[in-house]
């Protein structure tokens, strides 16, 4: 007898993001359009589904109602669950909400907040000792209501592995990149990026938003240096050639890159350099030495002092850490 040697294809992760009255209309639509959105150009993607804390329609900002075609339940069978905002940090959410969220997370499944969403999580006690982030407006409320929680204001957003959270609003893009890159690595979160027409990675973080203007649009300095300094990573790159590119002087530039980024001209280079020595290791076979004279680093020992200090691995950690991520999808 012959036996059927065709393997099973595995099922689709399954995502499900919560609906309530009150919904943030924007948080919820960056859940949908990174995951609910059908990409038949890719072989596989999630499974997504809405679950409504109470029946519907439930009324969202702008004047929109959704009609969730499950309840609480269908978050028993998700694979991870988005928390799209909350409609009032000073509200407690429902005991029924915590009790499903941390059932779920206890038989393994991955939960992630946007923007104020991070108080559900936080009030399902999971968070406490742990790392998390949220918007900067609401920084303050939270350290008081959650003293326990290691909240750090100037993230886009915090990964803690079963458990993730987004600071303000549109930092739901970074970090639903960031998983997608995760689930299925840098290329496809790249394509995902291009079709939202937004950068596959931001670097820096929310402090470069309080209070401050990202950027002057009559004169778009940044992005300018950002476009000049690219293609430039494997040269050597000083504060005198950055601050001759935007015709300032080297104080005047450090104090703008401050206002700006939250950070110095050249920790930002670093950053950009440490960026592309991820894309090489997720998407290359080349060797230390290459990938640090790609980046601009010079040597192996001084890419791995570099990546170690801000991505808190070892880059053949990372490598290893998407090379099994690939052989699952």
């Amino acid at each position: 007898m012959l036996k059927n040697t065709k393997k099973r294809t595995p099922p689709l992760h399954r995502v499900a993001a919560l609906a309530y009255e009150g919904l943030s209309t924007f948080e919820f639509s960056i859940a949908v359009e990174l995951f609910g959105l059908r990409r038949p150009e890719l072989d596989r993607w999630y499974a997504f589904e809405v679950c409504g804390l109470e029946k519907g329609p439930l009324r969202a900002t702008g004047g929109v109602s959704i009609l969730p075609r499950r309840g609480l339940s269908g978050l028993l069978y998700a694979d991870t669950i988005i928390i799209p905002g909350w409609r009032n940090p000073d509200e407690p959410p429902p005991q029924r909400l915590i009790r499903m969220l941390i059932a779920a997370h206890q038989r393994g499944a991955r939960l992630v907040s946007i923007c104020s969403g991070s108080f559900v999580l936080a009030a399902t006690g999971l968070l406490n000792g742990r790392r998390a982030t949220t918007h900067w407006r609401y920084v303050e409320k939270f350290r008081a209501a959650f003293p326990l929680i290691h909240l750090q204001p100037d993230v886009l957003y915090v990964d803690e592995g079963d458990v993730l959270t987004s600071a303000g609003s549109a930092a739901g893009i970074d970090l639903g990149l960031h998983i997608i890159r995760k689930d299925f690595g840098t290329l496809i979160a790249n394509k995902v990026a291009r079709r939202l027409v937004v950068s596959p990675h931001r670097e820096g973080g929310q402090a470069q938003f309080i209070d401050k203007p990202v950027g002057e649009q009559t004169s778009p300095w940044l992005s300018h240096l950002l476009e000049w300094a690219q293609v430039r990573l494997r040269e050597r790159i000083t504060v005198t050639q950055l601050a001759a590119r935007t015709r300032m002087s080297k104080r005047t530039l450090s104090r703008r890159f401050a206002e700006v980024t939250g950070t110095s001209p050249l920790d930002w280079i670093t950053a950009l350099r440490v960026r592309r020595a991820k894309d090489l290791l997720e998407t290359t076979a080349l060797s230390m030495e290459e990938i640090a004279d790609q980046c601009g680093f010079g040597s192996a020992p001084t890419l791995r002092h570099h990546f170690r200090e801000r991505v808190k691995l070892s880059p053949n950690a990372y490598r290893s850490r998407f090379q099994r991520s690939d052989a699952r999808h």
